[in-house]
């Protein structure tokens, strides 16, 4: 198993010096991967429903960087750990403009780039935007996906589809690998599932929030899900990686009274808890360590890595 780290982009560890800070520890320390998550607008008043919340309410103040400026930047001050998008609002962006600019990044970071994709959330948000209507996210992030992938993997490129239609361009440079930027699909939706046997390179689900807590249990039936539905669209399911996103709590947070909330705990406790996932199929294990003190987040980096995944 490999294992990444969550970055925050807003709030007062998102500066320059220390963004930079955390992205060289973690590569000191040999965490395979950082990601980080993805909004442009926040409107003062959001209806939608938060999904990962109980109270369905989002915590972010707004002041948040922007995803692929954050991950170039990063990748300019990094030389081997690799660039998680978890995950990119596919429909936010133009498809042409979006390809364009995570090509480039993947150039430039010399292979590093791994793009995280999601349907989005937050209707308000679309509409600030101007992006596809919010019903249609599935079925344009669906689209969307196989532009990105007929533009770095065909020369000319071509496509004609509902929402994006091109034909007779050029479009160079491609991704520095043999096929593609790596694409997980974020969600733990049945929808998303589907996505990810049919389009996804990976499946990106989130866990251990109070609205997707996701045990092993529940993992592994979903894993199996997965592969059912990788089979119908024929496709070898072992071909799809699953990179799950943790948090890493407080151990005094409960799930429910008297219960231990997963990767809480002490050092014995988080790496069992690990075991526990890694046995489900979990390839990839990304923990939250976000923290308005830059102390603690680089703490919690090396907690990780010096006591607990030497001993998983």
């Amino acid at each position: 198993m490999e294992y990444g780290f969550h970055l925050g982009v807003s709030g007062p560890t998102a500066t320059p010096q220390h963004l930079v800070n955390f992205a060289r520890r973690g590569e000191e320390l040999g965490f395979f991967c950082l990601a980080v998550a993805d909004h442009i607008v926040i409107p003062k008043k959001i209806v939608s429903p938060y999904p990962y919340t109980s109270s369905g309410e989002y915590p972010g103040a707004g002041d948040q960087l922007e995803q692929l400026t954050v991950l170039s930047f990063l990748a300019g001050a990094t030389r081997r750990i690799r660039l998680v998008a978890s995950v990119m609002v596919t429909p936010y962006r133009n498809p042409l403009i979006a390809a364009k600019m995570l090509a480039t990044l993947d150039v430039l970071s010399r292979g590093r780039l791994i793009l995280g994709l999601g349907a989005g959330w937050m209707r308000e948000e679309f509409e600030l935007l101007g992006a596809p209507r919010f019903a249609d996210r599935g079925e344009v992030t669906d689209e969307y996906i196989r532009v990105f992938r007929e533009l770095w993997t065909h020369d000319p490129p071509s496509f004609q589809g509902r929402y994006c239609r091109f034909s007779e361009i050029k479009f160079l440079p491609k991704s520095v690998r043999k096929t593609h930027v790596p694409i997980w699909i974020g969600g733990h939706s049945k929808r998303a599932l589907r996505r990810a046997a049919e389009l996804g390179d990976g499946w990106h689900p989130i866990g251990g929030v109070p609205t997707a807590r996701l045990e092993p249990e529940d993992l592994r039936r979903d894993v199996e899900t997965l592969a059912r539905y990788a089979e119908k669209a024929g496709r070898n399911p072992a071909e799809i990686t699953v990179a799950f996103k943790a948090s890493l709590y407080d151990p005094k947070m409960e799930t429910v009274p008297g219960r231990r909330r997963r990767f809480t705990g002490n050092a014995e406790e988080i790496a069992s808890d690990v075991r526990a996932y890694k046995n489900v199929g979990v390839d990839y294990l990304i923990f939250d360590v976000r923290s308005p003190d830059a102390v603690q987040i680089l703490e919690r980096m090396e907690w990780l890595a010096k006591e607990v995944f030497p001993i998983v």
